[in-house]
């Protein structure tokens, strides 16, 4: 097959209910209307109710839907396997729920130019949120100010699952990863600070970071603990920080 200009990587983990919302078909339907050569990269994080069977069942729509099956180890590995599976020219993670619409992507593709990391943001001018309750948004806040003093200043929003990179790009962090390397398996559904360690690793090997304004909406989810998730994130910063000084990062 020739090389893809575009993959998307789709991680997932319990997400029956997303699929009969029709996320899948969502994220078809607009790959489908793309104008370039596209790739879908569904990745597994090991899930405990039907939705390997369910992604397995859809990529048969598609042969360039393909589907890859983690141990349960958290986002940052599921999104990993994906990137590494992937072969496009451009790869781009984004949430299974599409908090934010895979059409906003076209926004991304804009920098692609100057720029080989490139992710969304919720919080600088133009960016839109729907439905966010206040301490959510609070808490988002305060968490920025930690990852800017501590890991990537000049980053309004780090979380935003919603991630950009040119294979070169993809290829040299990925790998790299150290404290979401993925060497050990998860019993719980905590996410933390990936994108902060990726974000930190752009800026340690000389990427330039490019932040758009992207369109968010809210969905009710009971797998985040806001005060548990917020503490456990932190203390992720600061192994971030602490395998940089000892030197656990491959040099440039």
């Amino acid at each position: 097959m020739t090389k893809p200009y575009l993959s998307v990587i789709l991680p997932s983990y319990n997400e029956s209910k997303n699929i009969a919302r029709g996320v899948l078909d969502e994220v078809y339907q607009f790959l489908q209307d793309y104008e370039r050569s596209w790739e879908l990269i569904l990745s597994d994080d090991g899930s405990s109710d039907e939705t390997a069977k369910q992604l397995q069942d859809f990529s048969q729509k598609d042969p360039r839907i393909k589907v890859v099956l983690n141990q349960h180890k958290g986002k940052g590995p599921t999104v990993k396997a994906g990137m590494l599976k992937a072969t496009g020219s451009w790869r781009l993670f984004t949430d299974f729920d599409q908090s934010t619409p895979l059409r906003e992507i076209r926004k991304l593709l804009k920098y692609t130019g100057d720029h080989e990391v490139i992710f969304g943001s919720r919080e600088i001018i133009g960016a839109k949120r729907e439905k966010e309750p206040f301490y959510r948004h609070l808490m988002g806040r305060g968490f920025n100010l930690i990852v800017q003093l501590l890991a990537v200043p000049g980053t309004q929003d780090s979380q935003c699952g919603f991630k950009l990179f040119s294979e070169r790009a993809a290829l040299k962090l990925f790998p790299s990863l150290y404290v979401y390397s993925g060497e050990n398996e998860r019993q719980d559904a905590f996410t933390g600070a990936f994108d902060v360690e990726l974000l930190y690793l752009a800026k340690k090997y000389g990427f330039t970071l490019k932040e758009v304004p992207i369109l968010w909406k809210h969905f009710q989810t009971d797998r985040v603990s806001p005060f548990k998730d917020s503490f456990l994130m932190f203390a992720d910063i600061l192994r971030i920080k602490a395998a940089d000084l000892s030197n656990k990062y491959p040099k440039k």
